[in-house]
């Protein structure tokens, strides 16, 4: 893969799979200890009417996926916690009509959309310059607000009725994290694709947590198996000549189940 560095859009690529596997990684280890991956989905799906949206006003689909995906989670969270509506019910419309807006504004959108189809299954080759300049500044922001509010986020992610009762804010931490869990999703799409986000953004988490209870240890590892897991889906991508995000995907179910039968045979722990 050394000889591929260089072309230009292969270092974009290795860049954007390093980037996105710091949010991806730091992010992901809340989603997996509070096991909110169903609604980390919809607000994925829900999402595409942004990428719909952006090919409708002309504009780079990833600036108007932002607000969107922000939308999105905070319409998700405040429904699944102030809602009459079963959660699981109103992710699914939420996640069913944000779907259903993009594929309109794509329709109303004239001509042919040539690279929607990266947008709902990935292609890191695509990763420009400014989309790492997007991906940095994003990285920026997220861990500014995790480590300035670790300590909350940590007590939301374990015992959120403790949390609340010792004066945290927990709805506000609650949304919070739903934005961040968007602002990730928003990275991770060039990545893998709307479609398969899901798994990137709780696979190198899954994996971490079978090997330490710390949550910092574990966002720690979570970041480094997730840049292994992009940067060697990339690579077989590239060698083999297939598609890069579910290439990584399979690779990272791969790990997983290698990692689970590690676990279930050796019982250790660190």
């Amino acid at each position: 893969m050394i000889e591929a560095l260089q072309f230009e859009f292969m270092r974009n690529a290795l860049a954007g799979a390093l980037l996105a596997s710091v949010a991806c990684g730091m992010i992901g280890t809340f989603v997996v200890v509070k096991r909110i991956g169903y609604i980390s989905g919809g607000i994925a799906h829900a999402a595409f009417g942004g990428i719909g949206l952006g090919y409708w006003l002309g504009i780079n689909p990833l600036l108007s996926l932002v607000p969107f995906s922000l939308a999105s989670a905070l319409g998700i969270g405040i429904v699944s916690k102030k809602g009459k509506v079963a959660e699981d019910t109103a992710i699914g419309i939420l996640w069913a009509m944000g779907m259903a807006i993009g594929i309109l504004f794509i329709g109303f959108t004239p001509g042919y959309v040539p690279d929607l189809f990266s947008y709902l299954f990935g292609n890191i080759l695509t990763v420009t310059r400014n989309d790492i300049y997007f991906i940095i500044a994003l990285d920026l922001v997220i861990m500014l607000i995790v480590f300035a509010l670790y300590k909350e986020f940590l007590a939301l992610a374990f015992d959120e009725e403790y949390a609340e009762v010792s004066g945290v804010k927990t709805m506000f931490i609650y949304l919070l994290l739903l934005c961040l869990i968007a602002v990730t999703i928003v990275m991770l799409v060039r990545v893998v694709g709307i479609i398969l986000v899901i798994a990137l953004l709780t696979i190198p988490a899954a994996i971490a947590k079978q090997y330490t209870r710390s949550l910092g240890k574990m966002m720690f590892l979570a970041v480094f198996t997730s840049a292994v897991l992009t940067v060697g889906g990339l690579w077989f991508s590239y060698e083999f000549n297939i598609a890069s995000g579910a290439t990584i995907i399979l690779l990272s179910g791969a790990a997983f189940a290698v990692s689970s039968l590690w676990k279930y045979f050796t019982h250790s722990s660190f």
